[in-house]
């Protein structure tokens, strides 16, 4: 495991590389308030076949956060994807992104489809919509927010303590937990806090609406393969996830028994399914 320094316009991004670097490119993308450690356990059985990058998104774990009087954004996370490979001349790579990320891989396939050789997603097709029945809610909660500023950051006396406010936040068992919590941490005065932006926690103003994000769906051309633990978590209703499939023209979807962090609970059976992916 190698740790990564990638430098972008406007601001430094982080990661963790695994295998050899003549191999086939393969980026991974983390879940919201994950980092690059959530593939801590998956990544070494990928490497003898790919070259793995798994990066920290911007306000994640080691990677830079955004100036003060921006937002962070899926097309803002995707533009940051393809700027890191290019920062690391790869024109062309394979592409899994977990939760938070497999929005932001769904929108960089969309985006730049000449790139991707293949796309894996685990947990998510595209970004979080709008069915308009919390518009305004949602927008009010936003703003509201956003006058508030940010609240002081939690401070733990220990890592394990970080860890199992992890587990009970995420219902992630706390021993996995601490490969992500261990990257996320910085020691401060009395113990240590979360390294991540506390904007990433606001409520998001706008979001696309469902009817657009079928339309950039319908324009996925990459060989898509979704993952999907069982049973499902509330935001992933399988009814509304179906018409987001129906979308893609070639797209083939495995369920596997677990939690939502899959890649961490299964890593074996994870990388199985993912060499059949790609």
């Amino acid at each position: 495991m190698r740790e990564l320094k990638i430098a972008i316009p406007g601001l430094e991004l982080a990661g963790l590389s695994w295998g050899e670097p003549d191999a086939q490119p393969l980026i991974l993308l983390h879940g919201w308030l994950d980092n690059a450690a959530s593939f801590a356990l998956l990544a070494p059985r990928l490497a003898d076949r790919f070259h793995v990058i798994a990066l920290d998104l911007p306000g994640h774990g080691h990677a830079g956060h955004l100036p003060e009087g921006t937002i962070y954004q899926h097309v803002d996370y995707a533009r940051a994807v393809l700027a890191a490979a290019d920062a690391l001349a790869l024109p062309r790579f394979h592409l899994l992104g977990h939760s938070l990320g497999a929005g932001v891989a769904t929108m960089v396939a969309v985006a730049a489809p000449e790139r991707i050789r293949a796309l894996a997603l685990i947990e998510g097709l595209g970004p979080l919509g709008d069915d308009g029945s919390r518009t305004l809610d949602r927008f009010r909660e936003a703003m509201a927010s956003r006058a508030e500023g940010n609240r002081p950051l939690r401070v733990f006396p220990t890592i394990d303590d970080a860890a199992r406010a992890r587990a009970l936040a995420s219902g992630l068992d706390a021993t996995l937990a601490r490969h992500i919590v261990e990257r996320g941490l910085r020691e401060v005065e009395g113990g240590y806090s979360w390294r991540s932006d506390p904007r990433l926690s606001r409520p998001t103003a706008i979001r696309l609406a469902e009817t657009q994000i079928m339309s950039l769906l319908l324009g996925l051309a990459a060989p898509t393969s979704l993952l999907l633990a069982r049973p499902h978590p509330p935001y992933l209703e399988p009814e509304a996830l179906q018409i987001r499939i129906d979308c893609v023209d070639d797209i083939r979807v495995t369920h596997m028994d677990g939690g939502h962090h899959l890649h961490l609970e299964h890593p074996e059976a994870v990388a199985n399914w993912l060499h059949a992916a790609l």
